[in-house]
C-alpha cells in the first residue's frame, strides 16, 4: 500500500475538514467550557459524526462497520484536531473500541463494536493509576469470586470516563504491580455498585475522570481476552491509540501553524509586516520543516496498520510518531504563542486554546521521553 491517500480518503479528509469547520469549530469547545457543559461535547455534533459514520470506519462491515481502515480514521481524527473537536471518538473508537476488536471474544465484538459505531455505546480505558503513563503499574487488583471476579483500586486520566457506559478497567489477577504478566482486561459498567466516578477539568477542556473502584461484582464474561494476558491484547491497543492521538496531534499543531503565519502576514510593526522579518522567518521555516517530518511519521504508521505488519514494527512505529509529533506540537504551540506576543496569552485569541492541548495530549499514553525511552529498548539499545 503506497504511503499516500487514495482518491477516497483524500474525499474523506475534505469532508470531514468541511464538517469540522463548520460543524464543530474551536468556538463550540470555548462554549462547552464557558457553559460547563455537563458531558464536555455536543450530542447534536456528535450524533452527525456517526451519520457520517466516523465511529464505523475501522470495524468489520459484519460488525456493523464500515471496514475502511485506520487511514480513514487517521485523516479525519486529523481534522477534528484542526479545530479541537470535543467527541467521544478518540476514547470509544480509537481507544475502547480498539480493545474489543483486537481482544473481545465473538460474542462480544457483536454486541459492542455494533454499538459504538451507531454511537449508541461510549466506552472509556481504565488504565493509568499515577501521574506518568506506565501500563503495566497496575495495583488495582481482581479476585476470583465463584463464577466471576471482585474488582477493587483507583484509576486516574480515565479520558471520557464520567460518560462511558462501560469501563475496561485493566487489573491484576497475578504478579506484582510493574509485571508484565498478570494484567486482565475487564468490562464494568460504569454504574455497577461500587464504581465511583469523579469528573476532572483538564486544562486543555478534555473530558477525564478519576475512577474507584470497590468491590466491584463482575461475571467471567466481563473478562477480556485470557486471564493474566491482558497486556497482549493492551500493547498492540495502546500503541493504536498512540497513533491515533498522534493524527489528532498533526492535525492541532497544522492549524496552530496556520494561524501563526498568518498572524504573521497580518501584524505589522515599524510598518511593514512581522512575517518580514528574518529571525521570524527562520523560527517559521523551522517550524515547517518538523511539520513535514510529522506528517510522514503519522502517515507511515496509518499505512502500517492497515497493512497489518509486524507487531515489533508497528510498536516502534507508534513510539516514533507519538515522540517526534508531541515534540513538533510542543515546538509550534510555543513558538504560535511568542509570535502573537502578548495578545497570544489572552483568552481572546484561540491561540492559547492549542498549547493547552499540547500539554495534554503529550502525556496521553506517554510523552516524548516515555517514547524515545520505548524505542530505544525496542530497538535493541
Amino acid at each position: 500500500m503506497p504511503m499516500i491517500l487514495n482518491e477516497e480518503q483524500t474525499m474523506l479528509k475534505d469532508s470531514a475538514k468541511d464538517f469540522c469547520t463548520n460543524n464543530a469549530p474551536i468556538s463550540q469547545l470555548r462554549s462547552l467550557r464557558d457553559t460547563d457543559s455537563s458531558t464536555g461535547f455536543d450530542q447534536d455534533t456528535w450524533n452527525a459524526m456517526v451519520e457520517l459514520g466516523w465511529a464505523a470506519i475501522p470495524w468489520a462491515e459484519d460488525h456493523g462497520g464500515l471496514a475502511f481502515g485506520y487511514k480513514g480514521l487517521g485523516v479525519v481524527t486529523e481534522e477534528t484536531g484542526r479545530t479541537l473537536s470535543a467527541s467521544p471518538l478518540y476514547a470509544s473508537v480509537w481507544v475502547g473500541g480498539t480493545i474489543i476488536n483486537l481482544g473481545g471474544s465473538d460474542a462480544q465484538k457483536a454486541e459492542l463494536l455494533p454499538q459504538v459505531a451507531a454511537g449508541t455505546l461510549q466506552l472509556a480505558l481504565a488504565l493509568e493509576e499515577g501521574h506518568r503513563h506506565a501500563p503495566y503499574h497496575i495495583a488495582t487488583t481482581a479476585e476470583a469470586a465463584g463464577e466471576g471476579y471482585t474488582l477493587s483500586g483507583t484509576k486516574t486520566f480515565v479520558l471520557d470516563g464520567h460518560i462511558a457506559h462501560k469501563l475496561i478497567v485493566a487489573a491484576r489477577t497475578a504478579s506484582d504491580a510493574g509485571d508484565r504478566q498478570g494484567i486482565s482486561l475487564f468490562l464494568v459498567d460504569r454504574d455497577a455498585d461500587g464504581v465511583s466516578v469523579t469528573r476532572t477539568k483538564m486544562a486543555d477542556s478534555r473530558n477525564a475522570a478519576n475512577i474507584e473502584l470497590k468491590n466491584v461484582a463482575v461475571g467471567a464474561d466481563a473478562l477480556i481476552g485470557a486471564v493474566d494476558r491482558g497486556a497482549d491484547v493492551l500493547d498492540p491497543a495502546l500503541d493504536i491509540a498512540r497513533i491515533g492521538i498522534s493524527a489528532e496531534m498533526l492535525g492541532s499543531l497544522q492549524e496552530c501553524f496556520e494561524r501563526t503565519v498568518e498572524y504573521l502576514k497580518e501584524r505589522k510593526q515599524f510598518g511593514v509586516p512581522i512575517g518580514s522579518f528574518q529571525a521570524l522567518k527562520h523560527r517559521a521555516a523551522n517550524m515547517f520543516c518538523e511539520i513535514e517530518l510529522s506528517k510522514s511519521c503519522v502517515l507511515e504508521a496509518l499505512t502500517a496498520l492497515d497493512e497489518l505488519r509486524d507487531v515489533e514494527e508497528i510498536a516502534k512505529l507508534a513510539s516514533l510518531t507519538k515522540a517526534k509529533v508531541g515534540e513538533t506540537f510542543n515546538l509550534v504551540s510555543r513558538e504560535g504563542i511568542q509570535m502573537h506576543g502578548g495578545i497570544g496569552m489572552t483568552d481572546e485569541f484561540d491561540i492559547g486554546f492549542f498549547i493547552k492541548r499540547a500539554a495534554v495530549t503529550e502525556q496521553t499514553f506517554g510523552d516524548v521521553n516515555f517514547h524515545r525511552n520505548r524505542y530505544g529498548e525496542l530497538e535493541g539499545y
